[in-house]
């Protein structure tokens, strides 16, 4: 009877203990706030938070949330096990959504939105990074972070070329979009995060678009020195088209007195950044006004350049020549032989060019580097001089860009890399992979050497702060030509 008794008045006051147990547990958070680990919920709520962090501290005794809080929400498992600050969109597993308004909307599904960037080599027509246009005309992307790349996301918008890339209200370039990072406790289950955006102007709304586009065929140039264009076929990737290739000529190759001098030859990838700066672009080679003064101060032999323009959206296809990316076909096999068989001939037979392996150069920078690459080592007996800058050589699957290297059986005459120490960024997150990069470039160095290639035949350059931009591929540019292409100790040209 008297446990019965006993049972009854627990089952009474029951609600009674756990009411007062909890006015308590307010009151002491009012008196006493606890500092949260996550933003509360609730507007206004302060750092004593929302019913959310209340129920947490009332079960757990800490606002701390934990793996659980967390699960199905995207959050890398180390940041979801130890909760704490926001974090980059770039990490969820789900993605994110960029919804972009077209304030002047020039944009249209004949003309429709790009995302150039960082994880596309700032192709601006990638076909898997077009935006689609929504019923409210904005526009809008789900945007995941490529398999093997840890770095942040940097974007512009473009409408299919850098000529028509987005533009600030006053016609000005805008500098490198970058996303904040979010606030874990707004993310929902598996769903992406949404950064809404807006473009106040494009390229072709610039006065002087109208009168002379950067892709006009038949502008003219703005060059130091003489730069003639020549016509070939476009090769594998380019659709049918045909390309011009810019060849810049040095100071007295028009002389009567030169008529019959033949001169070096160097081939260069990305030829459209080569002699002049385009929209969208931030800098230039800058390889008409360094070879000229190179040469009129006789530290360089004078050297036709010629600039091989890339294909445009069919450009990382083109000059990958392995399968190292994921998502992109390796073509570069294809593009080499299509140098050989319509682009050297072309030259050779438009211009007073010497040939051999060792008055023949062809280089390029990133992906251009690595398809020079290509060809100099599978065609040592056409092209005997070699230069590479910013190497792809951990961008993707850094095994299979070291298994090439280390397939080389005949490396070139003479070999220039170059390269910096915040090719993937800057920033203290991009650190290591940094310090990655660097290491690898040491050991081509060490690669080279072993090859018996002595200081005459190679030369590595690493410049610590220098970054993935032509800027930087200018600023090394001079060393390179002086290197490959050394004025003849006799005096003659």
């Amino acid at each position: 009877m008297k446990r019965q008794q006993v049972a009854l008045i627990a089952y009474v006051l029951s609600p009674i203990v756990v009411t007062v147990m909890l006015c308590w547990a307010i009151a002491v958070s009012i008196r006493e706030p606890r500092k949260m680990d996550v933003p509360p919920i609730g507007a206004g709520a302060g750092d004593t938070g929302g019913a959310n962090a209340i129920g947490q501290l009332l079960a757990t005794g800490s606002a701390k949330p934990t793996a659980q809080d967390y699960s199905g929400k995207g959050l890398p498992a180390a940041y979801a096990a130890a909760g704490g600050s926001p974090i980059e969109p770039e990490s969820l597993s789900q993605g994110f959504l960029l919804v972009v308004e077209d304030a002047s909307t020039k944009a249209s599904p004949s003309s429709p939105i790009f995302l150039a960037c960082n994880w596309n080599n700032w192709n601006p027509g990638d076909p898997a990074f077009r935006l689609e246009p929504q019923s409210d005309m904005r526009w809008r992307i789900l945007v995941k972070r490529p398999e093997g790349r840890t770095d942040r996301l940097e974007f512009k918008f473009t409408r299919g070329d850098w000529a028509l890339e987005e533009l600030n209200d006053d016609l000005s370039a805008p500098a490198n979009r970058t996303l904040p990072a979010v606030d874990p406790a707004s993310i929902k289950e598996k769903d992406p995060p949404k950064f809404e955006l807006r473009v106040a102007t494009w390229g072709d709304q610039r006065p002087e678009f109208a009168a002379k586009s950067a892709g006009d065929p038949y502008r003219t140039l703005k060059v130091t020195g003489e730069v003639r264009r020549l016509q070939v076929s476009g090769g594998p990737t380019a659709g049918g088209q045909p390309r011009d290739l810019l060849v810049w000529l040095p100071p007295g190759y028009a002389s009567p007195a030169n008529a019959a001098v033949r001169y070096p030859v160097l081939y260069l990838h990305d030829g459209q950044n080569l002699f002049e700066q385009h929209p969208g672009i931030p800098a230039e080679w800058k390889a008409d006004e360094i070879a000229t003064s190179l040469v009129q101060r006789h530290m360089m032999s004078p050297t036709i350049i010629v600039g091989i323009p890339h294909s445009g959206a069919g450009r990382a296809s083109e000059y990958l020549p392995i399968a190292a990316i994921d998502g992109i076909e390796p073509r570069g096999d294809a593009h080499i032989a299509w140098l050989l068989s319509e682009v050297k001939p072309r030259i050779e037979s438009a211009f007073r060019v010497r040939t051999g392996p060792e008055h023949t150069g062809i280089g390029g920078a990133s992906l251009g580097a690595a398809v020079a690459l290509r060809a100099a080592t599978q065609h040592p007996e056409t092209f005997g001089l070699l230069l590479a800058e910013s190497l792809p050589l951990t961008t993707g699957d850094a095994a299979t860009w070291d298994g090439l290297i280390a397939s080389v059986r005949n490396w070139p005459r003479r070999v220039y890399v170059g390269g910096g120490g915040a090719e993937r960024g800057a920033g203290e997150s991009l650190a290591a992979d940094n310090a990655r990069y660097v290491e690898a470039l040491k050991a081509l160095g060490t690669r080279l050497e072993q090859a018996g290639m002595g200081p005459d035949r190679k030369l590595v350059v690493i410049e610590p702060a220098a970054t993935h931009t032509e800027a930087a591929w200018s600023a090394r540019l001079a060393q390179a030509l002086s290197f490959l292409f050394p004025p003849p100790m006799d005096g003659t040209k």
